[in-house]
């Protein structure tokens, strides 16, 4: 007779983990996810989306990987006081249904509260909205354009991990 059981469980979680990057290679992986998302399939940028606050030593490349493969990335960096900014959120697109979106936002969120934050803001693409205020963020001012995409304000109170 067949052994059934491991088709009756549910199939393991895909994502594995968000962690700041360590060194030189997994900043690169997370800059080439950026340029995949942003540049090659959404054409916000031409080229590369760095900017100044990539060389910022306060601005925090967080790299999400799935089984061990970098899969996403996202930035954070203090703005004024107690406010950070999050941004450049992307997830390649053969890793978009394994959760690892949620975890990059959930680990930006933490990191944020750990480094004295108390208030997160963010700039999202609307199809992206009602993903962010299932996790908890909040549509702070009407939607505008940003890059030739509309945009919405959003924030989120951070707070000790």
């Amino acid at each position: 007779m067949t052994d059934v059981r491991p088709f009756l469980s549910s199939p393991p979680e895909l994502a594995t983990g968000c962690r700041p990057v360590a060194d030189a290679a997994e900043l690169a992986a997370h800059h080439r996810i950026r340029r995949t998302v942003f540049c090659d399939e959404q054409h916000l940028f031409d080229g590369s989306d760095r900017d100044g606050r990539d060389d910022d030593p306060a601005t925090v490349h967080v790299l999400g990987l799935v089984d061990g493969k970098p899969a996403g990335s996202v930035r954070l960096y203090p703005l004024t006081g107690a406010l950070w900014h999050g941004d450049r959120l992307a997830v390649l697109p053969e890793y978009r249904r394994s959760r690892i979106g949620a975890q990059l936002v959930r680990s930006a969120v933490a990191l944020g509260g750990e480094r004295g934050g108390e208030r997160m803001q963010a700039r999202v693409q609307l199809r992206n909205v009602p993903f962010f205020v299932h996790l908890g963020w909040t549509p702070t001012v009407p939607p505008a354009d940003h890059l030739g995409v509309p945009h919405q304000w959003m924030a989120i109170p951070l707070g000790p991990a």
